[in-house]
């Protein structure tokens, strides 16, 4: 029987059903990591560089990313362990569990250089700071979120997140409905095609800074936080919800596992339909408004573009969004590398600590003048690496009954993961070889 089976309350006491709405939340915050600044950088580019043509990479990725998410999101409900958790457990060798939490950490800090970097060039835009306090406040107000998840419990810390969601959404979205796109260029778009190697390395750059590992990471184990019965004393993860919560947990108890699943799947469908809205408005508004202005290959000539073409509101409207996105992302980035540590490593480090470690190698890149949007190319780059160690391990692990029991995937599942991994693992490639060989 899986862990996360239906539990019965206690003699005496009835069996309290949550209301549908109190199971939706892991995939919201999990979908941040969708709006995050290295998928605005992308698919700005992607539409002013090439118009309506890529429309169809930003669909593929947020299907498969509903699958990947889903699945993710299963392994944490029916184990009630992370993925990190359950690939600690397995991977004996104390030596193969060190390199794979090192590529994973790697990854963790490349999410984390890009998420701070954006919220830097957002305070920037919107206020003048120099892009090195920028970097300091962006980490100061995220450890202020995971202070949020650590006193708070994993409830109030998707509540913080998902309401930095609704200002994302806000803030990318509104210059659609000022500039509008062309309906005949959106249809035109769902036909997939390339039209030169700039076309597939960005669309390889969309998909890498969509389907991204530390979402991986991070839903299964916000998944367990939310809805895995309580652990023995000694053995609580590094993020389980606090004993005030235990109102909360107290209506998981008369919930069985086939219902959480369902709710999940509605959970990750909103999820990912607000993150795919999103990311197409981003560049339906750069295909509609930004195609061949000459300095929006930046986040500060976009910025600058939307601000002459359709005016100051909707330019900072988009800082704003930016700047969340920066926030939010770069918060669950840090949930997500520590949930990694923990897994793997089985040590247990502090997430306010963790945030000022990941944070220094942030600042030092913006403290020494790098150019903000190439740092955020090339941390899309290190992200290409990760994914497969992330990936191809889910898809796995779910697909076993040891695993999952009744609950393992079945064929079909099974298959479009599988197509899905190699899709993405060439895709990744390609953008890597582009990169490295200037082609």
């Amino acid at each position: 029987m899986p862990k996360n089976s239906t539990m019965t309350p206690g003699p005496g006491r009835a069996v309290s059903t949550p209301k549908a709405a109190w199971l939706i939340g892991p995939a919201l915050v999990a979908g941040v990591a969708y709006l995050d600044p290295g998928n605005v950088a992308s698919n700005m580019t992607a539409g002013a560089q090439y118009g309506y043509l890529l429309v169809w990479v930003v669909v593929v990725g947020n299907v498969m990313a509903w699958l990947i998410q889903y699945l993710s999101a299963k392994l944490g409900i029916v184990t009630g362990e992370s993925l990190p958790e359950v690939l600690g457990r397995r991977l004996r060798n104390r030596w193969a569990r060190r390199a794979y939490w090192l590529q994973a950490e790697l990854v963790a800090m490349a999410t984390d250089v890009a998420e701070v970097i954006g919220g830097a060039v957002a305070l920037n835009l919107l206020f003048g700071i120099p892009l090195l306090w920028g970097g300091v406040i962006t980490g100061v107000v995220s450890m202020g979120l995971l202070l949020v998840q650590s006193k708070r419990g994993a409830r109030a810390f998707e509540n913080a997140v998902i309401a930095l969601m609704v200002i994302i959404a806000v803030g990318f979205t509104a210059g659609v409905f000022v500039g509008p796109p062309e309906p005949a260029g959106i249809f035109g778009g769902l036909v997939p095609r390339f039209e030169d190697a700039g076309s597939v390395l960005l669309a390889a750059s969309i998909l890498g800074a969509t389907i991204m590992p530390h979402a991986i990471y991070a839903h299964s184990a916000l998944s367990r936080d939310r809805f895995a019965p309580p652990r023995a004393a000694g053995d609580a993860s590094i993020a389980a919800p606090t004993r005030h919560a235990g109102d909360e947990l107290a209506e998981l108890r008369g919930v069985g596992t086939a219902r959480l699943l369902r709710a999940t799947r509605w959970d990750v469908s909103i999820a990912m339909i607000l993150a795919g809205a999103v990311n197409l408005c981003i560049l339906l508004l750069a295909a509609a408004n930004l195609a061949d202005v000459p300095g929006t290959d930046s986040l500060e000539g976009a910025y600058a573009a939307l601000q002459a073409g359709l005016g100051p509101l909707v330019a900072t409207l988009f800082a704003v969004g930016l700047l969340a996105s920066g926030l939010a992302s770069t918060s669950v980035g840090a949930y997500a590398g520590a949930e990694v540590m923990h897994g793997l490593l089985r040590v247990r480090v502090p997430l306010l600590l963790r945030r000022l470690v990941t944070l220094v190698p942030a600042l030092l890149i913006l403290g020494a003048g790098f150019d903000p949007t190439f740092a955020l190319v090339l941390s899309q780059v290190v992200l290409s690496f990760g994914i497969p160690f992330a990936l191809i391990p889910l898809v796995v692990l779910t697909a076993q009954r040891r695993t999952l029991g009744e609950y393992r995937n079945r064929t079909v599942t099974t298959i479009g993961g599988i197509v899905a991994s190699i899709f993405l693992v060439t895709l990744n490639a390609v953008l890597l070889f582009l990169v490295f060989t200037g082609a």
